[in-house]
């Protein structure tokens, strides 16, 4: 039998890119792992099988030089491309800046839809898997990440339609719909502000404590949601989605169940709006 591959996005130190190919390196797969800065990528670097490489999402020389690299050490095939690679943002609608949303859709859109095309080329031969890491916000209405799961969930149906599109080649096409992890992703927010003529000023306080993760959730190892991650993908047993992290199996029911003014009261509550009109009073 031969050797099975995997090539990752997003495999920085103390994410969920670095923990996928740690553990498909524990599989004896071959593994390529791929992020902005390689110096970022300490805990992967020295181990056997397993190729670290520079990848920016949103240069496509750069995508185009990565499936020039595997086809040559692969034999011109790739059992599984994992799209994981994004970036978090934290505003309130209407205090989003359209140049930083272009960046994100470039990363957690855009960047994936390159690489399936141009991976796709290695794949379709091996009638291998192509997997995007989504998430549970495009099913939730989180005040202040509007953007972010906006570009999540273009994501998940752009993999739902490839789903189909693709099952005349034998290739398995699966989201990975993803809740709450224990990652580093909450210390972007460190520095976060709102503008000074924003409307939420009054609620800064409780709106930066949720961007550093101070929403109580207690979110799942990295290292378990990864494990069962590769489970679902090795064993091509999702159906279309695998839903995996805290919170996600709730939000799978809820969504279905839970009716839409009370799932509101409860983000609105959460999230300090209700407090909002009395402190526009005060100011």
């Amino acid at each position: 039998m031969s050797e099975k591959t995997v090539f990752i996005t997003g495999c920085s130190d103390g994410g969920i890119g670095s923990a996928l190919a740690l553990t498909f390196q524990k599989l004896v797969f071959q593994v390529f792992a791929s992020a902005r800065d390689v110096s970022n990528m300490a805990a992967l670097k020295g181990l056997p099988k397993l190729t670290c490489l520079v990848l920016d999402v949103t240069d496509p020389q750069q995508i185009q030089d990565a499936v020039e690299l595997v086809r040559n050490k692969c034999g011109g095939s790739l059992d599984i491309l994992i799209n994981n690679a994004g970036r978090n943002h934290f505003s309130p609608v209407l205090d989003i800046d359209l140049d930083e949303a272009k960046k994100i859709y470039d990363i957690n859109f855009w960047g994936s839809l390159m690489l399936i095309q141009k991976f796709s080329h290695l794949v379709i031969p091996a009638k291998g898997s192509i997997i995007n890491i989504t998430s549970i916000s495009g099913y939730v209405n989180v005040p202040y990440m509007g953007l972010y799961a906006a570009s999540k969930r273009s994501l998940e149906i752009l993999s739902e339609t490839l789903r189909l599109e693709l099952q005349p080649f034998g290739v398995h096409v699966s989201s990975i719909v993803t809740g709450a992890v224990q990652t580093n992703g909450q210390t972007y927010f460190e520095d976060w502000k709102l503008p000074q003529d924003s409307l939420y000023k009054p609620i800064e306080s409780a709106i930066h404590k949720r961007a550093r993760g101070g929403d109580g959730v207690i979110r799942m190892n990295t290292m378990k949601y990864t494990e069962q991650v590769v489970n679902s993908i090795v064993g091509r047993n999702s159906n279309g989605r695998f839903w995996c992290g805290a919170n996600a199996t709730l939000t799978k029911l809820g969504s279905a169940i839970i009716p839409q003014r009370i799932s509101d009261g409860f983000m609105v509550m959460g999230c300090g709006l209700d407090e909002l009109p009395s402190k526009l009073k005060e100011t």
